[in-house]
């Protein structure tokens, strides 16, 4: 299954709602990554965003999943980019 870059974009307006959010984004993160879906993930650590690689049949897919990341149903990221990754080395490599 192809693996999915999903990069997540934060204003700093964002951020005290975001504080709040977290531990159910988190809670649905750790769902995924139970069920094999979400393979790694992480904020940057310059706060203006995150990285979450994905396991998902395409694009169109990760993109509906994260539909219901409870920052986005708040409203909480920005913007958010989606792209298929091909590992060719390393701990992602099938």
């Amino acid at each position: 299954m192809p693996v999915i870059a999903v990069e997540y974009f934060y204003t700093t307006a964002t951020a005290a709602a975001r504080d709040e959010v977290r531990p159910d984004h988190r809670e649905w993160l750790a769902g995924l990554v139970e069920r094999g879906v979400v393979l790694s993930s992480g904020p940057y650590t310059d706060g203006s965003g995150a990285l979450i690689l994905v396991s998902a049949a395409d694009v169109d897919a990760a993109r509906s999943l994260f539909e219901a990341d409870p920052f986005a149903k708040a409203g909480l990221v920005d913007s958010a980019r989606f792209t298929e990754w091909t590992p060719v080395m390393g701990t992602f490599v099938s």
